[in-house]
Formats: C-alpha cells, structure tokens, sequence
C-alpha cells in the first residue's frame, strides 16, 4: 500500500476535480484547495515517515 500512496491521492483529486466539474456536488474545488492547502503538507510528511528509509537513502552503502 506504502508505494501506491501517492497513485491513490492522484485518483481521488483527479474524481473530486471531475465531480465538481460534472455539477454532481455543488463546491468549489478552488475554496476547499484555499482552505485545506496545508493538509497536503502533514499528509506528505506523514507519507514520508512512514516510507522505508532505503526510499530516501542516495547514499552508496557499498
């Protein structure tokens, strides 16, 4: 699950975006974006706690 994270996030903006535009829910998706900006910061750095260390690694440990 670790590694499809970001595909997931992708997936779900791209059906909320497509939602709104659609009419199907009425919201602007420019006044959630204006609002919850900082979301997408804790949820990025959780994402990055929680990966391996060897992801973030460059280093050569030869």
């Amino acid at each position: 699950m670790r590694g499809n994270f970001a595909a997931l996030v992708l997936i779900l903006v791209g059906a909320a975006f497509l939602v709104s535009n659609l009419g199907w829910l009425n919201f602007s998706m420019l006044e959630v974006l204006r609002v919850w900006w900082p979301v997408v910061l804790i949820v990025l750095g959780v994402a990055m706690f929680l990966m391996p260390r060897d992801k973030f690694d460059n280093s050569d440990k030869r």
